[in-house]
């Protein structure tokens, strides 16, 4: 597993779904990432505190309306929501400190093989969301080690159980 020093710094919101998933990338970023922060949220009997969230130069990583822009000045931290896009959706609506950052969007992913069947037309896994937002934000060495982790980890999956359902190997 690499472990790469970036200039932005994740945190990553994984959704308490996703948490026993043997395919969730959060994890992974997390663990290549060293000054990544993986944060739980919807965890019976646990109210959630957005503090940490907060704070200036803080992007959400999540679609807008209107073409992929790099911000004038780099975000130093960037919030990643991980669970199904409709998880990820909901989160963005009931937690107050993420409506009102501001996002950063990514351009759509190129069509490829996935851990799992996504939920939505362009949707990417967590570890490709960080990837492509290290790539957009001027770090390309690091977002080339994150997609060359995926990779790795597609082929292994696809070796356990063969590839999804619709897709070629």
């Amino acid at each position: 597993m690499p472990r790469l020093e970036t200039r932005a710094r994740f945190v990553l919101l994984r959704h308490a779904a996703e948490i026993p998933r043997p395919t969730n990338t959060a994890r992974w970023a997390a663990l290549a990432l060293p000054q990544a922060r993986l944060l739980d949220y919807a965890l019976p009997g646990q109210r959630f505190d957005d503090t940490p969230l907060r704070g200036e130069s803080t992007w959400v990583l999540f679609p807008s309306p209107g073409p992929a822009t790099l911000p004038a000045e780099p975000p130093r931290r960037i919030v990643v929501l991980d669970g199904t896009w409709a998880q990820a959706r909901r989160m963005l609506q009931r937690i107050p400190a993420l409506r009102t950052l501001p996002r950063l969007s990514l351009p759509p992913p190129a069509v490829r093989r996935r851990l799992r069947r996504p939920t939505m037309v362009g949707g990417m896994s967590t570890l490709e969301a960080v990837a492509g937002a290290l790539r957009l934000l001027g770090e390309p060495e690091a977002a080339a080690a994150l997609e060359a982790l995926h990779a790795r980890a597609l082929l292994r999956a696809e070796e356990l159980r063969g590839p999804l359902p619709g897709q070629a190997a």
